[in-house]
């Protein structure tokens, strides 16, 4: 056995282990999307919720004749068919500052909601929001945010339907924490399941990475940098549904690239199918300012959030026809084919690098951006 081999192998059983939280404490890791989040969500949330996964989004049964839900929240792949109608999803907004080039937490939170029922293939229909303001929120900040919020709304073509507000004294939160639920209609083209990967199969990203983390990082003063970096903060539908349109059924899968980055998203879409998936250094899009300053600061802008870029999941036949898809899309220009799927490393990701080595691309541990969404 190769040294390569007896690594990976010796990686493979230790992330075979079931999750399991045992922190004495919630630490800011747990929130970042990495390795600390998915022992609290699988060690903790989900057995004691009684669910399988926790998925970005959950899919519903359709209304009946009379107008009245099916209590029943989420079904397994296999057991959905065509009885899904609907799907849920919802998500809280902490970023500092709540303003930062090429966004706000406001429209932030319109884009990441609806996101997470873009990528699950569903059609955004409707949002609901609550606001926890803090004592002391300037009239005009809090004016601003909302218009926001309603331009992003209108942007994504959703309705705010529902909403509640709170105020906390001063001190206990950051100007405002955002929380949107949201509503949308599964898209009759989308058949997606992260199982459903297979070898040979490709890997595909939307558009160019590590902008919103980055842009949020400089928007805090705290280094002594200066680059053009904007968030890319923006409605994914447009983007999901030219894909549907170009490939339709050969489309396995999809994730938002928000915490933790590529990296982290390319491990949770390789675990389900236990799957192997190699991405190749030199094809992903990042943009020169981006590298720079993630080069700097010794940050990889694999693990750097993005807010407007998603990760899908093609048939081999169909690769080609995605990424041109994408690419009329206004905010998709960069994207591209990254890497493929294959029989091993079983549900481990490998990074071809640029020097023709390989390095296990594994899940983000600790925090190196905190309150970026």
């Amino acid at each position: 056995m190769t040294t390569e081999a007896r690594a990976l192998e010796l990686i493979d059983r230790v992330r075979s282990r079931p999750a399991a939280f045992k922190d004495a404490q919630v630490t800011m890791a747990h929130g970042a999307g990495g390795k600390a989040s998915r022992t609290l969500v699988e060690g903790l949330l989900a057995p004691a919720l009684g669910v399988a996964t926790l998925d970005d989004a959950a899919y519903l049964r359709r209304l009946d004749g009379a107008g009245q839900g099916a209590q029943v929240p989420a079904l397994p792949a296999p057991e959905r068919e065509t009885v899904d109608d609907l799907a849920l999803t919802t998500d809280s907004f902490v970023v500092r500052p709540i303003r930062f080039p090429g966004g706000s937490i406001g429209k932030l939170a319109v884009n990441g909601t609806v996101n997470d029922l873009a990528v699950s293939g569903a059609r955004p229909l409707a949002l609901t929001l609550s606001l926890v303001l803090e004592e002391g929120l300037a009239a005009d900040d809090l004016r601003a945010e909302v218009e926001a919020i309603a331009a992003a709304a209108a942007a994504a073509d959703v309705q705010v339907v529902a909403g509640d507000t709170k105020v906390v004294e001063r001190g206990r939160c950051d100007s405002m924490y955002v929380t949107t639920t949201g509503l949308g209609r599964v898209d009759p083209r989308a058949s997606l399941d992260a199982r459903s990967v297979r070898p040979g199969d490709r890997v595909v990203v939307s558009g160019s990475v590590g902008e919103h983390g980055t842009a949020v990082m400089l928007a805090r003063g705290e280094f002594e940098l200066d680059a053009p970096v904007e968030s890319d903060t923006r409605a994914l539908w447009p983007a999901v549904d030219a894909l549907l349109d170009a490939v339709g059924p050969s489309l396995r899968v999809m994730r938002d690239a928000t915490r933790g980055g590529i990296a982290t998203v390319l491990n949770e879409l390789a675990r389900p199918a236990d799957v192997g998936v190699v991405v190749h250094e030199a094809r992903i899009p990042v943009r020169p300012p981006v590298v720079g300053a993630c080069e700097i600061l010794g940050i990889d802008p694999m693990y750097v959030a993005n807010e407007g870029v998603f990760v899908a999941i093609v048939a081999p036949d169909v690769a080609d026809r995605a990424v041109a898809a994408l690419r009329e899309v206004e905010g998709c220009e960069e994207a591209a084919e990254v890497g493929e799927v294959r029989d091993e490393p079983q549900a481990m990701v490998l990074l071809q690098t640029a020097f023709g080595g390989r390095r296990v691309l594994d899940l983000l541990v600790g925090d190196p951006l905190p309150r970026i969404c």
